[in-house]
């Protein structure tokens, strides 16, 4: 019985009721007038004048939601509980997410998927009035190494104790950024990092409350303190760069990537700089000039004058250790590999590598790796990680516009192409052009008339005169589909022949040639100074006035009469 029960309760739960047989489901036509005159209207309507009235009336609605009270009011309390609760209210997150959509969804020109957003910690998480007091260009930097940070992760370069990244804020007081100890450096955004003086002390700490490791940023400092060009130093310590540094023979000039560095120094490291004295053997092992700085037996160092110059260097450094240990490792000995002339090569490779001449067509000077640190950047913003980078310039061209826009006069879509006057076969874009432009007169010949030419009287105070006017017909013409431009040629007619004919200038026929001509007022004129003019001449000739002779005698007459 309880079961019956059960599967009685159950069937009522699994049951769905029957659906109502009252009243049917109203449809589109139900709610639509045929015969209202608004609808007719829009139903006429061209498509892209309903879209154009579409947009005004999103901007009518833009601008009502804009100047409603309800909104300025919203605004007003959003602003109240900024002040009294901080800078992280939930309202102003809302906002800022959206924000951070809209602004991440274009990136250098690219259109970014809004699916890869908010999955990863954004790098720029720097927001509000508390770092309105940091030094020009300090949040651009922040964001830069942050990036820099996720891209060693990225790599797979990232050592949790023997890796650091740092990069010089400003020369004047010698402030430097470092990760703090404890995040792994796929956690790196611009707000936790700290900022540290050169001799270590804390003078921001950031959005944490880790501290730094001064093991690993003495090596770092001692380098910033010798080198005033330097503003960025990365240290790796992936199993390549370590082999490498193990290695008696150091680099080895077996591959470009290996000449593109340039002068290579190096130091015995111990795993950390104790005192002075250690601190004077690297700045003199480094050098002057030297962007690769190898720690033996504790993988590489990377120098650079921008953070892209100092990625630059990391990144040819472990391409060539790579190349390095799969060489010795497949050839066995060192002796088996063919070595390259560094006096040769070295400078050649190094200058091209660091030439920015290749970019002289660009308004733009592009130093080494900013080109490609460019694209890293657009490749994590599209992925996600709302770098804040500010990009030099967009690589996607503009599009160009529509044909509509172009002002260039109707009657030049009329010209035709000398190919197709003379039977030769044309280039298809051209040719495509041409019967495209073609189609376009077709149509605009062939639109229907909906005016009328009336001549109206002006009354007796315009003196009877006549104004032509274009008043709207009563009856239109009727619109024909074009779907050939030579939809009214009659059928097996040789196109060259209709564009022959077409183009023939126009040939009186024999009726009109045997018209007579209506008579030339002029033509007595001409034959009286034809009779006129040699005696004229005949005069000149003789010395006397070239007044015609019955002027002269005129006068002569008259003055008979005076005497």
């Amino acid at each position: 019985q309880m079961t019956t029960e059960l599967l009685k309760v159950e069937t009522g739960v699994v049951t769905t009721p029957p659906l109502p047989s009252g009243g049917t489901k109203e449809r589109y036509f139900d709610r639509i007038d045929v015969n209202d005159p608004e609808y007719i209207r829009s139903r006429n309507m061209s498509p892209d004048l309903r879209q154009d009235f579409n947009v005004l009336e999103q901007k009518k609605r833009v601008t009502q939601i804009l100047q409603s009270p309800a909104f300025k009011e919203e605004l007003e309390s959003l602003i109240q509980e900024q002040q009294r609760k901080g800078n992280n209210p939930t309202g102003l997150l809302a906002l800022r997410q959206i924000a951070d959509t809209l602004v991440a969804s274009s990136v250098a020109g690219f259109s970014a998927s809004p699916l890869s957003l908010g999955m990863v910690t954004p790098i720029n998480d720097m927001y509000g009035a508390e770092y309105a007091t940091m030094v020009k260009g300090e949040k651009v930097t922040r964001c830069k190494l942050a990036s820099l940070y996720r891209l060693v992760d990225l790599f797979g370069w990232a050592h949790f104790g023997n890796a650091y990244v740092t990069c010089r804020v400003s020369k004047e007081q010698d402030h430097i950024l470092i990760l703090p100890r404890g995040l792994s450096f796929a956690e790196a955004s611009a707000s936790n990092l700290v900022k540290l003086n050169i001799i270590g002390e804390v003078i921001e700490q950031g959005s944490t409350n880790l501290r730094t490791d001064p093991t690993g940023f003495s090596p770092h400092a001692a380098i910033y303190s010798i080198r005033p060009d330097i503003r960025c130093v990365i240290h790796v310590h992936t199993p390549v760069t370590a082999a490498v540094s193990s290695m008696k023979c150091g680099i080895l000039p077996i591959s470009q990537e290996a000449m593109i560095l340039g002068d290579v120094a190096y130091y015995n490291y111990q795993g950390s700089l104790d005192d002075q004295e250690e601190c004077r053997e690297l700045q003199k092992a480094l050098g002057p000039t030297a962007k690769v700085l190898v720690l033996r037996n504790h993988g590489m160092v990377a120098l650079g004058e921008t953070i892209e110059e100092a990625f630059h260097f990391v990144y040819n450094v472990q391409y060539a250790c790579e190349i390095q240990v799969n060489a010795v490792s497949c050839a066995g000995s060192v002796d088996n590999l063919v070595m390259l002339d560094p006096e040769k090569y070295k400078s050649l490779v190094y200058d091209v590598a660091m030439d920015s001449s290749f970019a002289m067509c660009s308004q733009y000077k592009w130093k080494a790796g900013e080109l490609e640190f460019e694209s890293l950047m657009r490749m994590l913003d599209n992925l996600g990680y709302r770098t804040g980078h500010t990009y030099r310039q967009p690589i996607v061209r503009e599009k160009p516009r529509h044909k509509s826009d172009v002002e260039i006069p109707a009657t030049v879509t009329a010209f035709m192409f000398a190919e197709d006057m003379d039977g030769a076969p044309t280039r298809l874009p051209l040719k495509f052009l041409q019967q495209r432009q073609q189609r376009e007169k077709t149509r605009w010949l062939n639109s229907p008339n909906s005016y009328t030419k009336v001549n109206v009287d002006g009354g007796e105070d315009r003196y009877n005169s006549r104004t032509t006017t274009w008043m709207k017909a009563e009856e239109t013409g009727t619109p024909i589909r074009i779907e050939d431009p030579n939809q009214f040629v009659p059928l097996n007619t040789d196109p060259i022949e209709v564009l022959q004919k077409r183009n023939k200038p126009y040939v009186p026929t024999e009726e009109e040639q045997m018209a007579p001509l209506p008579p030339n007022p002029f033509s007595e004129l001409l034959e009286k100074d034809t009779e006129e003019r040699p005696k004229n001449v005949e005069r000149r000739q003789l010395g006397l006035s070239g007044t015609p002779a019955h002027t002269h005698t005129h006068t002569h007459t008259h003055t008979h009469t005076q005497t």
